[in-house]
């Protein structure tokens, strides 16, 4: 199987089929857990299963992004009391070696009622097209987060966001430039100013970027996670979980 085909084939015998026997194929013994609240190793993971399958967790898988080993899921969680809360939006990040899915990561967020642009945290384009600029769009979007979410050189934003285009899923920040400005703006005047210092994982495919970040809000560590369309050369289209970063988690592999 592919990178992909293993990891859609290890989230569906987990979410989905809740078979066990498969799952234990399909991830390693030794599988690397980043999530805040799950030990690491396969074993938790297998032994939740039936508790998954009892709960009645339901799975959507909205866009699927593959770059070599490295497979990105955005993903919605509902019926996921199991989990934390009714309903949560996540990025899920895999990587797989030797026919097995050996890492995870993830970032979780619970989507609320209404959003400021009127989008919902998963709704727009889903294909992958633009396969030969893969490279091209992964460097628009690893300058932008050093210019602009880093601070290298924030008055460079229209270099890679279109002025006139661009289409806002945080549930917090409206469309354009102007929304995006606004949020920040808010943020800044509440105490709570945004900021983003290292990138962890980037991966793309055609139009799509992903990014995985971590930074503050305030004084708060804090998980971003990204994913940008391009067309034409710019960032058009924006969605993202955000999350705390727990200072103790149940494995010492961390978030990143």
């Amino acid at each position: 199987m592919t990178a992909q085909e293993l990891v859609l084939a290890a989230v569906a015998a987990i979410f989905t089929d809740f078979d066990v026997e498969t799952a234990q194929g399909l991830l390693a013994p030794d599988y690397i857990q980043h999530n805040v609240a799950v030990p690491t190793g396969a074993d938790p993971i297998l032994g939740f299963i039936p508790v998954l399958e009892e709960s009645g967790i339901t799975l959507t898988t909205h866009r699927v992004i593959t770059e070599g080993d490295m497979v990105v899921l955005h993903n919605t969680y509902d019926n996921a009391q199991a989990l934390g809360s009714e309903i949560f939006v996540a990025f899920d990040v895999f990587r797989v070696a030797d026919g097995q899915v050996v890492e995870h990561w993830d970032n979780l967020q619970v989507p609320p009622a209404k959003t400021v642009s009127g989008r919902t945290m998963t709704d727009g384009p889903t294909e992958v097209v633009d396969i030969d600029l893969t490279a091209d769009n992964k460097a628009l979007v690893e300058g932008f987060i050093a210019d602009v979410l880093q601070g290298a050189a924030p008055d460079r934003i229209t270099d890679y966001i279109s002025p006139d285009l661009y289409l806002q899923h945080n549930p917090m920040v409206g469309d354009g430039l102007d929304g995006l400005g606004a949020a920040l703006t808010a943020m800044a005047e509440a105490g709570q100013p945004m900021a983003y210092a290292e990138t962890h994982i980037v991966v793309a495919e055609g139009n799509f970027v992903f990014a995985a970040s971590e930074g503050t809000i305030g004084e708060t560590p804090t998980a971003f996670f990204d994913l940008f369309r391009i067309d034409g050369g710019k960032i058009v289209e924006h969605w993202d979980t955000v999350s705390e970063i727990p200072a103790e988690m149940p494995h010492d592999n961390g978030k990143f």
